[in-house]
């Protein structure tokens, strides 16, 4: 009985520690494939888009994806 109590227990450890560890893996590389976008990036889409931001402009625009983000 109380063999079962330590495997079952040893079990759950070693599932946790698995598991963080393969979705520790895939979200270093999910970032790695598509990186949070930044001032550049976000400069580069607004030119993309036929508009000519400014540095408050693009400050807002961060502030504000910031804002949504933290929701």
């Amino acid at each position: 009985m109380v063999w079962h109590i330590i495997g079952y227990t040893v079990a759950v450890l070693a599932g946790l520690a698995i598991g963080f560890f393969i979705a520790r893996k895939t979200m270093m590389s999910y970032l790695k494939k598509n990186p949070p976008i930044n001032e550049q990036m976000l400069r580069v889409m607004m030119q993309q888009m036929g508009q000519n931001p400014s540095q408050k402009k693009i400050t807002q625009m961060m502030k504000a994806m910031q804002k949504q983000q933290s929701k």
